[in-house]
């Protein structure tokens, strides 16, 4: 049997338990075996990294283009569920878990805490938001990301489960995101925390909302984050980034994916300039604090991503941008089953480490 062969048949649409044992298996085959499966690709000096490559063969197999080109919501939220356990399962078990509720604008929000095994009282927070285009993603489908990133840089991760679009459209997610950063800064020593030690973080969407947070945190003078970790966050909705033309399709997350999620996050005139949603025109961004924003090579966000953070510069902001060369959108849900994920990830938790563990 061809090796493309073997890769299409571990990559069918079966229980979640054996996807999740196929995904292991493919991941964790030697280099020599990727290299003869994956198809290289460089565009712009990036070379696409072999568990990108074979990322991309699992999802044509599957005959999946888009992360929501089915348009249906409910479908759509289910993929991303099943998708998220596939490369997640079993990511440092170790981490401790507890469920709660969160103040959100409109009233309590779930959320979930984690903890590393002996951590004392006094760490660091990440108030963390997942990713999902304001649309998809909940607690369950960034669980593997919290858990690595408390394990990894043994900090406590608290994960909130915001409003999503269509339901509840802009800005319910942007205030639910104000809203409960505030009360983990507010409530950090009852969580075990150190409130001069709190970060907020996030992915995409996430990332959106964290920096979001961060921004209507330090124009409201009183307590804010310590640190914003952004993974190729959204930041506008200028949709004449070259990224978005050179990645427009074929690379997991689309061109079309990402002008859906707009429509259905923002769908009111007005609302995409809207400094909760567009960052990069975003005025009053000079009192944010230190700022690590994270881009990944073969990404259509990639260039709204870095514009953001050199605007956080231009304004005098402490902010640095990485870029992970070969990687696509969606990276950090990767960490359980990706060595290249991990190398992308733990390069920013080391700045995280490095603000606010070993200060």
């Amino acid at each position: 049997m061809a090796l493309t062969e073997l890769v299409q048949k571990l990559a069918l649409k079966i229980p979640t338990p054996l996807v999740a044992g196929g995904a292991k298996l493919l991941f964790g085959l030697p280099v020599q075996v990727k290299h003869r499966l994956g198809t290289p690709q460089t565009v712009e000096g990036n070379e696409l990294d072999l568990d990108s490559q074979i990322t991309l063969l699992m999802l044509k197999a599957q005959g999946v283009n888009g992360l929501a080109e089915s348009r249906d919501v409910e479908h759509s939220r289910a993929s991303t569920r099943l998708l998220s356990a596939a490369v997640g399962a079993g990511t440092a078990p170790s981490v401790g878990v507890r469920g709660l509720m969160v103040d959100g604008a409109a009233g309590p929000l779930p959320a979930r805490l984690y903890t590393p095994a002996g951590l004392e009282a006094g760490s660091p927070l990440v108030v963390f938001f997942h990713g999902g285009g304001f649309v998809l993603g909940d607690l369950d489908s960034h669980d593997a990301p919290c858990r690595y990133i408390a394990d990894r840089s043994r900090v406590r991760v608290l994960s909130v489960d915001y409003r999503l679009a269509p339901e509840t459209i802009f800005p319910a997610a942007a205030d639910d995101a104000v809203a409960a950063t505030a009360w983990a800064l507010e409530h950090a020593d009852q969580l075990g925390a150190d409130p001069a030690r709190v970060a907020v973080s996030g992915d995409s969407a996430g990332g959106n909302l964290a920096g979001v947070a961060a921004r209507e945190l330090a124009l409201a003078g009183g307590a804010q984050p310590a640190f914003s970790l952004l993974f190729y966050p959204v930041t506008g909705a200028d949709p004449a980034n070259r990224s978005r033309e050179t990645f427009a399709d074929g690379y997991f997350l689309t061109k079309d994916d990402i002008e859906y999620f707009r429509q259905v996050y923002t769908p009111e005139p007005g609302q995409d300039t809207d400094p909760k949603f567009d960052l990069r025109h975003a005025d009053g961004l000079a009192g944010i604090g230190r700022t690590h924003v994270v881009v990944a090579g073969f990404d259509p966000l990639r260039d709204e991503g870095a514009a953001y953070a050199q605007r956080l510069r231009d304004a005098g902001v402490d902010a640095t941008t990485q870029l992970a060369p070969g990687a696509l959108h969606g990276f950090l849900n990767m960490v359980g089953v990706s060595a290249d994920a991990r190398v992308d990830v733990d390069a920013a938790l080391d700045v995280l480490t490095e603000v606010l563990v070993r200060s």
